[in-house]
């Protein structure tokens, strides 16, 4: 099993935080990307959303191999 935490819901809401962005570097670049083309201006706007630091996200996926483009929007 993959280790993306649950979103819990508590009340009405959803848990923001790291508890919700997966830890698999893979796992990671494709559930950014996804947010990022259907949800999310840039990954600022995803990070202040997502309630994470911009290096939570983008240290382990420059690790891997991506890095940012703006232009696009998303890791490439």
């Amino acid at each position: 099993m993959g280790e993306c935490k649950r979103l819990h819901k508590v009340g009405h809401h959803f848990e923001k935080g790291e508890n919700m962005i997966p830890k698999d570097p893979i796992m990671l670049l494709s559930f950014v990307n996804m947010k990022l083309r259907d949800f999310y201006s840039d990954l600022d706007v995803l990070c202040d959303e997502l309630d994470v630091s911009r290096e939570e996200i983008t240290n382990p996926l420059e690790a891997a191999g991506y890095r940012y483009d703006q232009e696009r929007n998303q890791f490439v």
